[in-house]
């Protein structure tokens, strides 16, 4: 087992499904503490149930990233649970993809509620914690996306993605050296993600997918960032499946 995974504690947002899911299981075999939040309760507590039976610890949160009270109020409840907060995985996302000729303000609206208030959120409510205790790791999920604009539709979505990675760069470089910060930034990976299309890019979007890697390829790349030395901050991992150009 690996001992800078074991024992910690660790907040997973999006944990419902997907690579969110996916991550807990797998930190959770490796012996972290594993605390699951998002809106879906039920599929929260089936996520905890098989980790529970398998041998992990898992606590199921209800969460929605873009109330600012219950990002804190959740935090706070997993340093009440668990002791402490070691990490934080802020994964809640949502990506529809529509041209922006559509002008759905609403969709634009809610992707930087949370693709990026979200995540800023999260880390408005563990770093405190994590400078007092002058340890911890955020890890933000952005995309290949945040690296290559994907147009045409997806423009606002690498927007915010563009943001995720900015806004862990500029971290990393103001936390100092007792906090790490990664931005695992994947290609197509199979999740519930592409079902947030719809209109006339729905068809677009599945095709896409269809060459998507499992969601447990990103929860590994996840797992070897945190369980890397104390000293070692891995700082960003793009993974895509190997058929993917963009």
């Amino acid at each position: 087992m690996n001992n800078n995974i074991e024992n910690k504690s660790v907040l997973i947002t999006g944990g419902s499904s997907g690579l969110g899911a996916e991550t807990a299981r797998l930190l959770a075999s490796k012996g972290a503490k594993v605390a699951v939040a998002a809106r879906r309760t039920d599929k929260l507590n089936s996520v905890v149930s098989e980790i529970e039976a398998a041998g992990g610890t898992a606590k199921a949160y209800a969460l929605d990233v873009t109330d600012k009270a219950q990002v804190e109020a959740v935090v706070a409840g997993v340093v009440a649970d668990f002791g402490r907060i070691d990490v934080l995985v802020n994964n809640a996302g949502l990506m529809p993809i529509r041209p922006m000729s559509e002008v759905n303000t609403d969709e634009w609206d809610q992707m930087i509620d949370v693709n990026v208030k979200g995540v800023l959120y999260g880390i408005a409510a563990v770093l405190p914690r994590f400078l007092d205790q002058q340890s911890g790791h955020i890890i933000n999920l952005s995309s290949v996306a945040g690296i290559k604009v994907f147009a045409p539709g997806g423009t606002v979505y690498s927007g915010t993605k563009f943001a995720v990675s900015a806004i862990s760069e500029g971290l990393r470089q103001e936390v100092g050296e007792h906090i790490r910060v990664t931005s695992i930034e994947p290609g197509a990976v199979e999740s519930e993600l592409k079902f947030g299309t719809s209109g006339t890019a729905t068809e677009t979007v599945l095709d896409f997918y269809e060459r998507a890697i499992p969601a447990v390829s990103v929860a590994r790349a996840i797992a070897f960032a945190v369980g890397q030395p104390d000293e070692v901050d891995i700082n960003a991992i793009v993974l895509r499946p190997t058929s993917q150009q963009f």
